[in-house]
């Protein structure tokens, strides 16, 4: 049996736990939680062990009366492979931790490429994380991308990707993003962060992406020209 655990619990780490524990083969660990919030309590309304994820913060939780299982590195000692959903940036700052606790980790998309040895997205490259004790699986557009333009590499050839990305404004939890009417280049450089995400994974393609953020909550929508090599 694989033993799971997940660092971070929101909107990401709730699926991951949820998907990892219908698993056969697989065991949830535990999950860890910065902040004492509504999310944290979930997690054992759920049945998953919570762990803090800064040790000092601990008393935070038994404050609210939140039962916690103890620190996020006694999470860490009982663990095979750790899914990091936690915020960008955040994840790296557990890369020693995990390599001190000889733990796999699988990062999000947020994280820069060089957090581990290759990103994966596994209709294009799975076998390249294959034995790594790391990867990096990117992002939800990235994937998207990646699985728009796997198989018709694989039954024609691409020449090149010209994509462009029409990106919802928020989610409609995220109220710090303050009203959303606006339509804007997002980012406003031409290729967006998507080219050079998307060539991590398939690196030999010709692509380049633009992104646009508008005003709604509902989903991203990509538009994408592929030139086969092929005809």
């Amino acid at each position: 049996m694989i033993s799971v655990s997940i660092n971070g619990f929101g909107t990401i780490g709730k699926r991951v736990a949820d998907a990892v524990s219908v698993q056969p083969d697989m065991s949830v660990v535990g999950v860890s939680k910065r902040s004492p919030n509504h999310e944290a309590r979930s997690a054992g309304a759920n049945g998953y062990e919570l762990y803090a994820a800064e040790p000092d913060r601990i008393g935070d939780f038994e404050e609210r009366n939140i039962p916690v299982a103890g620190p996020v590195g006694d999470m860490l000692a009982r663990t095979d492979i750790v899914v990091d959903t936690t915020p960008s940036g955040v994840g790296e700052t557990y890369r020693d931790r995990c390599a001190d606790h000889d733990v796999t980790v699988v990062y999000q998309g947020g994280e820069d490429a060089s957090v581990a040895p290759q990103s994966f997205c596994a209709r294009a490259n799975y076998q390249r994380s294959v034995g790594e004790a790391a990867t990096r699986v990117v992002s939800c557009n990235t994937t998207g991308l990646a699985r728009a333009v796997t198989p018709l590499e694989e039954a024609y050839g691409v020449a090149s990707v010209d994509a462009t990305l029409v990106r919802r404004g928020g989610d409609p939890t995220q109220t710090d993003r303050g009203p959303i009417n606006d339509t804007v280049p997002d980012p406003v450089e031409v290729p967006s962060h998507h080219t050079p995400d998307l060539r991590t994974i398939l690196p030999d393609i010709d692509v380049t992406t633009t992104g646009v953020t508008v005003p709604a909550t509902l989903m991203h929508l990509h538009s994408v020209t592929v030139s086969p090599t092929a005809t």
